[in-house]
């Protein structure tokens, strides 16, 4: 494999002493899974933060070996950690994608709509500008895998629809895509569903 793209990383594991296997999404191979060297020094580990946009150099030597990749920050959303909601939402986001689509299937839609999401999680003024584009997101990623999604997209200005939207699709996620997977990726989803009832609370 040889893969020179633009990738959104979406979660990375610590593997032997200073390496990670990173899972990149691009637009031209989907989802893939590749070994970082040094991960784990001061120079890679804010590149390795969920959400960055890098430009990923992948390649394997050998036929269905794990590739390595070299990665280079194109845009970071480390300034965003800082803020509980939107951290919240960058986590969910990529932590669904990188549990949800299979090794090396492209989806095109989903990668545009992603990085569509993450912008308008880091850009807009408030919750209250991206929660519909949340939802258009896990729907289409719901669609693209080939499930029924039982929502209309809301009025971008109807936050407690876009809440009830999101609350529609939760239990489909956690059944269909999420079903098999150990690690408790929904756990993120719960933590950002609180913090946006919150607001709603709030008027």
């Amino acid at each position: 494999m040889e893969l020179r793209s633009p990738a959104f990383v979406c979660a990375n594991r610590s593997h032997a002493e200073t390496g990670a296997v990173v899972r990149l999404m691009t637009r031209q191979a989907g989802m893939v899974a590749a070994y970082v060297a040094g991960a784990r020094g001061r120079t890679l580990r804010p590149i390795l933060i969920p959400g960055n946009l890098v430009e990923a150099d992948i390649r394997s030597r050998i036929e269905g070996a794990m590739p390595s990749a070299k990665l280079e920050l194109l845009e970071s959303r480390g300034p965003w950690l800082g803020e509980p909601l939107a951290s919240a939402a960058i986590t969910w986001a990529c932590a669904l994608t990188a549990a949800a689509l299979p090794e090396r299937y492209p989806y095109p839609a989903l990668y545009d709509a992603l990085g569509a999401l993450l912008d308008a999680v880091c850009h807009a003024p408030s919750a209250r500008g991206w929660a519909v584009a949340l939802v258009g997101y896990e729907a289409l990623l719901l669609r693209e895998l080939g499930y029924e999604v039982p929502i209309q997209r809301p009025d971008p200005d109807d936050f407690p629809a876009a809440l009830a939207a999101l609350d529609l699709l939760g239990p489909r996620i956690a059944r269909y895509p999420l079903a098999d997977r150990l690690s408790d990726v929904m756990g993120a989803r719960a933590v950002l569903r609180d913090r946006l009832g919150k607001i709603e609370q709030q008027g």
